[in-house]
C-alpha cells in the first residue's frame, strides 16, 4: 500500500486545498494507505518538504493550483521520487492535461492505483531565476503581465481574475520586438507573446497549444504576432478551442530549447507563480518526472 506525503500551503487558497483534501484523505485512509500533512510557508519551502518526503519513498501530493504542482513536480523532477496532483486551484492546467478526475472517489483511485508515468518538466534559467523546474509553461509577454494582474486582484478570483488582468494588460501593451531562438534556429517578429508549453492548457483552461503533449520531449512554441486590439480579443476568445492557432498572426514550432529575448523590458511567468522579465531560456527534459495517472490513460493531452 502506498505512502503519502500531501505539502498543502495554507497561504495560498488554503481553505480551498484544505477542503479538497479532506475528502481524498479519508478515502485513502479508508483503503488503508498512510497519509500525512505538511503545511508550507511558501513555495520554496514546499519544494524543500517535496524533496525531502521524496527521499523517505513516499508518494508526494501537490494539493493546490498550478503553481503548487509546478514548485513540487520541479521539485521532484530527476528525483525518482512519483507525484500525486489534488487539484485545488484556479486553473489546475496540468491535472487537466493528464485528464485526472475532480471527484473525491476518482481522484482516490488514482492515487492508490494510479500508475506513476514519465512526463516531462522544463527547466527555467534567467538572470533573475539560476535554475528553476516547472511543469506546464513558460510564457513571455501579455499573457505575463496579465497573469501578474490576476495574481495581485483584490476582489476577484478564479477565471474572472484572469478575464479582468487580460483585458488591463492588452489595453496597456505596446507592440515588442521578440528573438526567439528554438534549438539554435533564430526567429524575430513583432508581437504580443511567446509561451513554450509542455502542457498544452495555461491560464486556467485556456487551450494555447493544442498539440502539445506532456511526454513527447518536446516544447510547443507559440508566437502571437502583432494585430489589431480588436482581432487580438477575437483571438482571446479562440483560446477556449484552440482554434486560434489557424490564424495568419499565430505561429507554432517545436524544439527542444527555447531561448527569449525582447527588443524593451518584457515579464515572463512559468506555471502562474514565477516572475521575472526577460531574457529566459526554457529547456525541455524528457522524462524527468514520474506522475500518478488513471490506468490506461497516456499522458498525452486531453480530448
Amino acid at each position: 500500500m502506498r505512502q503519502f506525503t500531501a505539502v498543502v500551503n495554507p497561504t495560498a487558497g488554503g481553505a480551498t486545498s484544505a477542503a479538497a483534501l479532506l475528502g481524498v484523505a479519508r478515502l485513502l485512509r479508508e483503503a488503508g494507505a498512510e497519509l500525512e500533512t505538511e503545511y508550507s510557508r511558501s513555495l520554496p519551502h514546499a519544494r524543500e518538504l517535496a524533496r525531502r518526503a521524496g527521499r523517505r519513498g513516499r508518494v508526494v501530493l501537490a494539493v493546490g493550483g498550478d503553481g503548487m504542482a509546478g514548485a513540487i513536480g520541479g521539485a521532484l523532477s530527476g528525483t525518482g521520487a512519483p507525484l500525486g496532483l489534488v487539484p485545488a486551484g484556479r486553473g489546475n492546467d496540468f491535472a487537466r492535461a493528464l485528464r485526472l478526475p475532480t471527484g473525491p472517489a476518482a481522484l482516490a483511485g488514482v492515487l492508490l492505483h494510479g500508475e506513476p508515468r514519465p512526463v516531462d518538466t522544463i527547466e527555467v534559467t534567467s538572470a533573475v531565476h539560476d535554475r528553476t523546474v516547472v511543469l506546464g509553461s513558460v510564457y513571455a509577454g501579455v499573457d505575463a503581465l496579465a497573469n501578474h494582474h490576476a495574481n495581485h486582484a483584490r476582489l476577484l478570483r478564479g477565471t474572472a481574475s484572469y478575464y479582468t488582468g487580460a483585458l488591463r494588460a492588452v489595453a496597456g501593451w505596446r507592440a515588442t520586438r521578440y528573438r526567439v531562438t528554438v534549438d539554435g534556429r533564430e526567429h524575430a517578429f513583432t508581437g504580443y507573446t511567446v509561451v513554450a508549453a509542455n502542457s498544452g492548457y495555461y491560464g486556467s483552461n485556456r487551450l494555447i497549444a493544442p498539440s502539445a503533449r506532456v511526454d513527447d520531449g518536446l516544447l510547443e512554441v507559440v508566437m502571437i504576432h502583432e494585430a489589431p486590439r480588436r482581432l487580438f480579443f477575437a483571438l482571446m476568445n479562440e483560446l477556449g478551442t484552440g482554434a486560434h492557432v489557424h490564424r495568419p498572426q499565430v505561429r507554432v514550432l517545436r524544439g527542444r530549447e527555447v531561448r527569449v529575448e525582447t527588443d524593451r523590458v518584457v515579464p515572463y511567468g512559468a506555471d502562474g507563480e514565477v516572475e521575472a522579465v526577460v531574457p529566459v531560456t526554457a529547456r525541455v527534459l524528457p522524462g524527468a518526472l514520474r506522475v500518478l495517472v488513471p490506468r490506461g490513460e497516456s499522458a498525452g493531452p486531453a480530448a
